[in-house]
């Protein structure tokens, strides 16, 4: 799977794992990451790393909700079936389906 596919399917997990709260919050969050964190909405996928702390802030321990969420949906979209893992963050996630995806290193 190319790069640019996956990283598609990263902001609609995204996008609708943030939906859970309601489209209103959603909002409020993509502004909030704009603003505060200079992360627009088309570009999480290309920053996770940065995502994920400014989800921490935002939330605190509420943030790993709201990533296994999103990791939930991930693992959906690609046909993976997600597992969880004690000690695995949301970036351990979203590397796993990479590998999983693309055994050759081409994602």
């Amino acid at each position: 799977m190319p790069l640019t596919n996956f990283k598609k399917i990263i902001l609609v997990a995204v996008e609708e794992g943030l939906s859970s709260l309601g489209d209103s919050p959603k909002q409020a969050i993509f502004f909030h990451l704009e603003v505060s964190f200079r992360i627009t909405k088309e570009h999480i996928p290309a920053n996770l790393t940065e995502f994920a702390e400014a989800l921490e802030k935002i939330f605190g321990p509420g943030a790993s909700y709201l990533e296994k969420l999103i990791v939930k949906r991930l693992y959906e979209k690609l046909g993976l079936e997600f597992e969880e893992a004690e000690t695995w963050n949301f970036l351990d996630y979203v590397d796993n389906a990479k590998k999983h995806l693309s055994p050759k290193g081409d994602v």
